[in-house]
């Protein structure tokens, strides 16, 4: 008679398929997110409620933001805002508020709808990111605008998801609340800029002074989940704990030096937060509110496409560029995920099934996206150079 499975073979296994799944993205280039979710739902019954996968997945999820966080100090937070927030609100409204209304319509309630528009606002940065340079299209005249979209993103993201915890409490929200919740964000922002400026101005001459690498992952990593409790204790989301506290390194200004210890930490981690999402997503009883979710996915193409055509248009692109831009920015991946996870039952199934569907939509779009811009426009006419013949 066989004893019960070992925790320790089953994260062995685990970390095995990681690699295998890993290894087939890398050769075939096909993000490895939606392989990582496809494990977590073909292993749902043996690693349902796997506390250890679970927090990993947790863990790894705060490192995820906390390297996001890194990216912003305050003065390039200000430069970026001045550029795209035109064009980023429009996203906003696109992307999350008209998506909430559809499903509004459809009759879900305004929680429900709220969470369904913040799954189907964010442009995967991982995925797009990764196609921008597999396709060589790091230079074009889009990918700037393209990556402004994504930071834009990457602010957004974490507020949406810190209402959404405020609002799963299942407490009835007040604008109180609202004011209340508004407060404690700008709360625990103004004390991340104020360590940056002050506790932290010269923590990258201390980082130097530390030889051993263990203790720089123990204090890094340490600060980020930490700052993602402070966060919770104060019923916001972890990830803006998280994203505050890499905001408050940033101030440091060699941020490479904290990057290049917590990256392979979070490399390793991350793709089990991909797989313990998988495994909640139970598919046995069909798909549901398929009319809802081919609607959305509809609309989900039309938003981005719209962001990119007036967007590109105000960041001061041409109607080709503007149309590529919004063809490359319809893939959701990892901030839909973490979106989905506050959600439960029905909504999280679907939630599941709609990242699944938009990212290969989003990967076929983003590989088509020159094609179908000359279908639509023709052939860019090359200028003619005018060269003058010298005269004696």
């Amino acid at each position: 008679m066989l004893s019960e499975f070992p925790i320790l073979l089953g994260a062995g296994l685990v970390l095995l398929g990681i690699f295998v799944l890993g290894f087939i993205g890398f050769k075939t280039k096909f993000p490895s997110v939606i392989l990582y979710i496809l494990l977590g739902v073909v292993l749902a019954g043996l690693l349902t409620h796997n506390e250890i996968l679970h927090f990993s997945g947790e863990v790894a999820i705060v490192l995820l933001f906390f390297l996001l966080g890194l990216e912003f100090s305050t003065k390039r937070l200000g430069s970026i805002a001045k550029k795209i927030w035109s064009s980023g609100i429009l996203d906003v409204v696109l992307s999350l508020g008209v998506s909430m209304i559809i499903a509004f319509g459809f009759g879900l309630d305004w929680f429900s709808a709220f969470l369904i528009g913040g799954i189907t606002y964010a442009t995967s940065s991982s995925i797009t990111a990764k196609l921008l340079d597999d396709k060589g299209r790091m230079a074009n005249a889009e990918t700037e605008f393209v990556l402004a979209i994504l930071i834009f993103e990457d602010l957004i993201a974490p507020i949406v998801v810190a209402v959404l915890i405020a609002l799963s409490a299942g407490d009835a929200f007040t604008s109180g609340d609202l004011l209340l919740l508004i407060g404690k964000i700008i709360g625990l922002g103004l004390i991340a800029i104020i360590l940056g400026k002050t506790v932290f101005k010269h923590f990258e001459k201390f980082l130097l002074r530390i030889d051993d690498e263990d203790f720089k992952i123990a204090l890094l990593v340490g600060i980020a989940v930490s700052f993602g409790g402070l966060a919770l204790l104060l019923g916001l989301s972890e990830v803006l704990g998280a994203f505050l506290a890499g905001v408050m390194l940033a101030e440091i200004g060699k941020i490479e030096r904290v990057e290049s210890t917590v990256t392979p930490v979070k490399d390793l981690l991350l793709p089990t937060f991909f797989i313990y999402f998988g495994t909640t997503i139970d598919i046995g009883s069909g798909i549901p509110m398929p009319l809802l979710l081919v609607t959305l996915l509809i609309w989900s193409v039309i938003a981005k496409v719209l962001v990119g055509i007036i967007g590109g248009k105000l960041y001061g692109l041409s109607k080709r560029v503007s149309l590529r831009a919004g063809l490359s920015l319809c893939a959701r991946g990892e901030f839909s995920v973490v979106m989905a996870s506050v959600a439960l039952g029905t909504i999280k199934v679907f939630g599941g099934i709609y990242i699944i569907l938009s990212a290969f939509i989003g990967m076929l779009l983003f590989s088509y996206a020159n094609k179908i811009t000359i279908k639509i426009y023709g052939k860019p006419v090359k200028k003619k150079k005018n060269l003058k013949v010298p005269t004696v």
